[in-house]
């Protein structure tokens, strides 16, 4: 195996970006971390620091149950020294917290270049602690369309921009089939932050996501969405259907206030994998762009 040291630049920066696509978060520390115990410890304070200062400073054994991993059984003890409690459920992130400061943050923004801004500087959300760039819409907001992705993708967080890389390019030829162009539409994504490792947002980073993407759709007013992907299709139509069952037809939904028409097809990247699929998505296509006339 190669050291980092016999690496020139140009291959060092290669193998680091290999490295983040895959989803590596952690170097190699020059000394062993114990990480469990590392995280007990700082779940230990967080559950510390709720505790009022009064309630602190009484005995142990006087203290509420719910200190005690809410079980009503104060810590044993050997000798008189109070052993250690009984492991507990990990401390729940206050998702509904980051909820209410991500819809204020939203509804405070009166124009994309606003939202953009707040977008950025909101820090409620895990993914974007792992995402080099918060990859915010691209494109003509006047046009009355939206194309919607699902999350960005190594080039998109890279490049800081929505539909990069070979996905992009694709999608660019996809649109000049049918008459439009990345300029003359808006592009954006429904999570405006990469998971690490390309993996599916929780539940959670969805909920907190999505009164930004509800703006971009207020703001923005669009009369037709082109949903790419399971993910977008899924979010905005509801259903646990797949691309396939989803694809092809023009929907009518209520979404952000506004009244629109949707309708969904294969990601670029999707087409990428399994080239076949290209002949339904020019179907797809079509569909679209009649339904614009």
């Amino acid at each position: 195996m190669n050291a980092a040291s016999d690496l020139n630049p140009a291959e060092l920066a290669a193998l680091l970006h290999f490295y983040a696509d895959a989803g590596v978060e952690w170097l190699v520390d020059d000394a062993p971390i114990d990480r469990i115990a590392q995280f007990e410890a700082q779940k230990a304070a967080k559950t510390q620091a709720k505790v009022p200062a009064s309630a602190r400073e009484r005995d142990p054994q006087e203290r509420p149950s719910s200190l005690n991993g809410g079980n009503g059984t104060a810590p044993q003890r050997s000798n008189g020294v109070a052993s250690a409690p009984a492991a507990t459920a990990s401390v729940a992130v206050p998702a509904g917290e980051a909820v209410a400061a991500a819809r204020a943050a939203a509804e405070n923004a009166g124009s994309l270049v606003e939202l953009k801004t707040a977008i950025e500087t909101f820090n409620g959300c895990n993914l974007k602690n792992s995402a080099r760039s918060t990859v915010f819409a691209s494109g003509d907001p006047s046009s009355g369309i939206v194309v919607i992705g699902p999350m960005p993708n190594a080039d998109d967080d890279r490049g800081g921009a929505p539909f990069s890389g070979r996905a992009g390019d694709l999608l660019d030829r996809m649109l000049t089939a049918i008459g439009l162009s990345r300029d003359g539409v808006l592009m954006t994504n429904v999570i405006p932050w990469r998971p690490p490792g390309n993996r599916m947002p929780s539940s959670a980073e969805m909920d907190i996501c999505q009164p930004f993407i509800e703006r971009q759709i207020a703001l923005s007013k669009p009369k037709a969405l082109l949903l790419l992907g399971n993910f977008p299709a899924r979010f905005f139509l509801g259903g646990n259907g797949t691309i396939h069952t989803m694809r092809g037809q023009w929907r009518s939904i209520s979404f952000a206030g506004i009244e629109m028409q949707a309708l969904a097809t294969f990601h670029p990247q999707e087409l990428l994998a399994a080239p076949a699929n290209k002949a339904l998505t020019w179907q797809d296509l079509l569909t679209f762009r009649h339904g614009l006339t």
